[in-house]
């Protein structure tokens, strides 16, 4: 990203324990200014939420504590740990009526914050319970209790009463309830799907992205197998066993470089997206051949190393930003509010564990050897991953998120979704440009006035063809006589760097359709920091864009993306477009191939798209490796099965 902006920190390897620690030192720091006199709140900025202001600088306050109680129950100290002190007393007074956070409703945004304090407490008590008063004890119970008779969301957010009422229990409160800790946890594991993975909601919601992972469920498993393992032992190693096989899932999401595949929600709290290997190793689960602890250890390192280095996660005072690798309020949901990227400081629950922790101990090792060049059917998140040629995407269809949130489509929708190109969003309402329709079908029928996308995927399944090949087929209905089926190819070795798309646009009314379907989004400008010029065929020059009757190619320090039209009938335009500024998560200024196509009548139209991506090696992007035009042209062929229906 081309930015004159430096890092608020100096230079860090991030390979020791101490290392890690002074990179949280680093974002505890900078909040200190933004403290109330009481600690209780840390007010960062004034962009709203659909919650209170209250709530919002309790927000500021506790998710630094996954850090710092990391921090504490490591051995380590932190100078300005009597701030957390000093909040815990006022925030829960209700007569300091500038401090106090108020008292929880139900479906509060305040629960969510008491996960948090209740971990904070269960492995720092030393350090952030034993020094307060008894008042101020009682006053925390109280608080923290009171969440016990609130309505919650049938979703991960029963686990965050589950560790309120797990720290009170820590310390002895009499304001934790058990029975209430048991019906919860009883329910919770209602969401147990198999192999590893949890839903984030009851039955009918298909719905597996980092919430089931690192942000919220499996982490909550591993810790609270650790904390409960006396009290609770069978329901602990239940869960131990169910992180052994998730592991063997999850570690397809992330790239060597030490990039998570960006999906979903809540993309803004950044590294906690790979604090699963952290968890891990917080409860000393030793995970199966080839996850070795230099291998997690290097999971959970190289992802710290990547957020470390990107200048725009962080104001230049060093308090993080609102968005992803840059500031971006598109992407953001109604309940981000200044102080919610701190639910990153879940990566630092490895400091919790001792220098002899064999996590530390061992060597750092690089990906897997055994795991790269592979494709990784993942059935129950109805993923396809897929690192063949240097690439880490997932192949996606049949997820959704369970009520509506914003940018819905594009967060689980796409077609792909890429570690190194992200996913787009919308900024408007009408143009493609807007629309950030990056691997995306898109359909119009007021030409080109509006355009649906994918969100309510349906019948999504795994078919199987010949040499053990399977690909992603389902449903979408953009108008009720409107079916669109699609099936979803991986890459495979001899063109490992494609993967293709065939639909079937079925209109029963004979309306005239038009339709654009974006490859993945890259890097749009050259080396002089300019928009990228076109050139004069498809590898002329390694920068640049390419555009033709059925074909779109772009090229830059990213590396090199493009689409090409395999269509039997249909044809279509191809269109190196420029989206709008802030429309992807990774760049802010991005060029998308894009195929653009015209469909009429009611018979079936078959168009089949060839979708291309190679990113730069190594995270300096110096442009595509040498060589790949040859995978250029090596264009990939439909599935004998997938053919038979379209000739049919």
């Amino acid at each position: 990203m081309d930015s004159l902006h430096n890092l608020p920190f100096n230079h860090n390897p991030l390979e020791t324990k101490d290392d890690v620690a002074r990179f949280l030192r680093c974002l505890l720091d900078p909040l200190e200014r933004h403290t109330s006199l009481g600690g209780a709140r840390v007010h960062l900025g004034y962009t709203g939420t659909h919650y209170d202001h209250h709530a919002a600088e309790l927000e500021g306050f506790s998710r630094p504590l996954w850090g710092l109680s990391s921090l504490l129950a490591g051995g380590a100290s932190y100078a300005g740990t009597e701030r957390w002190v000093r909040g815990f007393d006022s925030g829960t007074d209700p007569k300091n009526g500038k401090e106090f956070w108020g008292n929880m409703r139900d479906k509060d945004q305040r629960m969510v914050e008491c996960s948090a304090i209740g971990y904070s407490f269960a492995v720092a008590k030393e350090k952030l319970w034993d020094p307060l008063s008894e008042e101020a004890k009682e006053n925390i119970g109280k608080w923290l209790g009171g969440m016990n008779d609130k309505e919650m969301p049938n979703t991960n957010w029963l686990w965050f009463r589950v560790f309120a009422n797990l720290g009170l229990s820590k310390v002895g409160s009499p304001y934790f309830n058990s029975q209430r800790m048991k019906a919860d946890m009883d329910h919770l594991d209602t969401f147990y799907i198999g192999d590893g993975w949890s839903r984030d909601g009851p039955e009918g919601v298909v719905q597996l992205d980092y919430y089931s992972s690192s942000f919220a469920i499996q982490t909550a498993q591993l810790l609270y197998s650790k904390l409960m393992k006396d009290e609770d032992p069978k329901r602990c190693e239940e869960y131990r066993d169910r992180a052994r096989k998730f592991a063997l899932d999850f570690v397809h999401y992330f790239d060597e470089e030490g990039r998570a595949i960006p999906f979903g929600r809540s993309l803004t709290y950044r590294f906690a997206m790979s604090c699963f290997w952290s968890a891990v190793a917080v409860a000393d689960v030793e995970l199966p051949a080839p996850l070795t602890w230099g291998v997690v250890k290097g999971l959970q390192l190289r992802n710290l190393r990547y957020w470390f280095n990107q200048p725009g996660a962080y104001n230049t005072d060093g308090t993080l930003t609102i968005g992803f690798v840059y500031p971006n309020h598109n992407i953001t949901e109604n309940y981000n509010s200044p102080g919610s990227p701190y639910w990153c400081c879940k990566a630092f629950l490895c400091l919790s564990l001792p220098e002899t922790h064999p996590f530390w101990t061992s060597k750092e090792e690089p990906f897997p050897p055994s795991l790269k060049n592979t494709v990784k059917v993942l059935y129950k998140p109805l993923h396809i991953a897929s690192n063949i040629g240097g690439h880490t995407i997932i192949l996606s269809s049949g997820q959704q998120c369970s009520y509506p949130v914003k940018q819905g489509p594009a967060k689980y929708g796409k077609l792909a979704y890429s570690s190194a190109f992200g996913y787009s969003v919308p900024v408007g309402n009408g143009t493609l440009e807007e629309l950030g329709g990056d691997n995306t079908l898109a359909l119009s029928d007021d030409e080109g006035e509006t355009w649906k996308c994918r969100r309510d995927t349906r019948e999504a399944r795994f078919e199987k063809g010949d040499g053990n090949l399977e690909w992603l087929r389902s449903m979408w209905y953009p108008w009720k006589d409107v079916e669109v089926e699609t099936w979803l190819v991986p890459p495979q070795k001899d063109t490992p760097l494609w993967h293709l798309r065939v639909h079937r646009i079925r209109s029963r009314d004979g309306r005239a359709i038009d339709s654009a379907e974006g490859g993945f989004a890259i890097y749009g400008q050259g080396d002089d920091g300019r928009a990228l010029a076109p050139v004069s065929a498809v590898g002329s020059d390694a920068y640049g864009t390419w555009e033709s009757k059925g074909m779109a190619w772009a090229g830059s320090k990213a590396g090199i993306v493009g689409v090409s039209d395999l269509s039997p009938t249909s044809s279509r335009t191809g269109t190196a477009l420029r989206t709008d500024a802030n429309t992807n998560l990774i760049v802010p200024r991005a060029v998308l191939p894009t195929l653009r196509g015209k469909h009429e009548g009611s018979s079936d139209h078959w168009i089949v798209t060839a979708v291309f991506a190679l990113p730069s090696s190594g995270l300096k992007e110096q442009g595509a490796r040498p060589g790949w035009l040859a995978d250029w042209e090596k264009s990939p062929i439909v599935p004998k099965e997938i053919h038979k229906l379209m000739v049919d």
